[in-house]
Formats: C-alpha cells, structure tokens, sequence
C-alpha cells in the first residue's frame, strides 16, 4: 500500500490591513468530493513598537474536543529576529533557521532526538521542500498554490514542519532567504 502525503492549504488574509502572520492551515482531504478542515490557527499581535515585534500563537484544532490547543507561539522581537516555542520546548529563529555556510541555499532545523532536517529552495526558485538527513522526502511548499504536502511519515513532527514551512516562506518573502 502506497502512503499519501497529507495536503495542507495556507489561508492567508487578502486584507491589506491584516499581518501576514495571521492565517489559517486547512487539511485538504480528497475522497469523492474535496474537503477542507481548519487544522491550524495562527494570529499575530502586535506590540506597541510597531508591526517588526509581537507574538504570533499557533492553536492546533484537537481531534477529540474539536476545540483548538495552543501548541506553540514565534515571539519576535524584529521581522527577522524571533524566539520560537514548541510546546515547552524554546528556541531561537537562528536555530529554527541554522545556515551551515555562508553560500548555504537550505535552512536546517533540529526535531526530536538529535534528527535533522532541512528545507531547500526548488528548482523553480519559488517553491521550497524539506528533506531528511537521508535525503528522504518530508514536505514540498507549493508558492502558487499555497500548500503544504507533506509525508505520513512525518506526521509526529507535523506542528515543527507547518511552523518551520511559515517561517521559510517568511523570509524568503522578506528576501531574506
């Protein structure tokens, strides 16, 4: 039996008045008709300096409550500068973002036991994927479509790669890849 990647869509607000750091993640899920379930809530506020800092909560919907659960929250003190939580795990943009050299076109992070994994620029220059460090496939970023695909297997770690996936597509809007 051959697995399915799971397909998340990114729903970002078309509201110019409204920080890119405020969206929804659907799963798309295919049966005969197409259907849509809100998995994730991101929502960003802003402190008084201004829309550079602030704190964006991620909420992640329980299956068995159907209310949703803070799982984690990017505490940024700059557009480029954040403290990421994971649970009761904390850490820093630069380790959630790690450049092994300066001419580097991947951003590793770190999930679990010491596993690492990195999201890569595509051939296309726009669309970004995540790999294992056994080149074994975890995610694709689809820019065009704004979706996430990513592997079964990867599904014990699906809140690190949804929040490592913004926060690529962050920076690389920012040009800041």
């Amino acid at each position: 039996m051959v697995d399915i990647d799971m397909v998340f869509r990114f729903a970002f607000s078309t509201d110019a008045d409204c920080d890119m750091r405020t969206f929804r993640v659907y799963q798309v899920i295919r049966t005969t008709v197409v259907e849509e379930l809100e998995l994730y809530k991101f929502s960003h506020s802003t402190t008084g300096s201004g829309s550079s800092s602030g704190t964006t909560t991620c909420h992640r919907k329980n299956m068995i409550s159907l209310a949703f659960d803070n799982v984690g929250h990017i505490r940024w003190s700059s557009n480029t500068n954040a403290t990421v939580r994971f649970g009761v795990e904390e850490v820093s943009m630069k380790d959630v973002r790690k450049v092994k050299n300066p001419t580097s076109q991947s951003r590793r992070f770190k999930c679990g036991a010491g596993a690492w994994y990195k999201w890569k620029i595509a051939d296309n220059g726009t669309d970004l994927y995540c790999i294992d460090s056994k080149d074994k496939h975890i995610g694709t970023w689809s820019h065009e479509e704004k979706t996430l695909k990513v592997a079964p297997r990867a599904s014990a770690m699906l809140d690190r790669v949804v929040v490592t996936c913004f926060l690529n597509v962050w920076f690389k809007g920012l040009g800041r890849w």
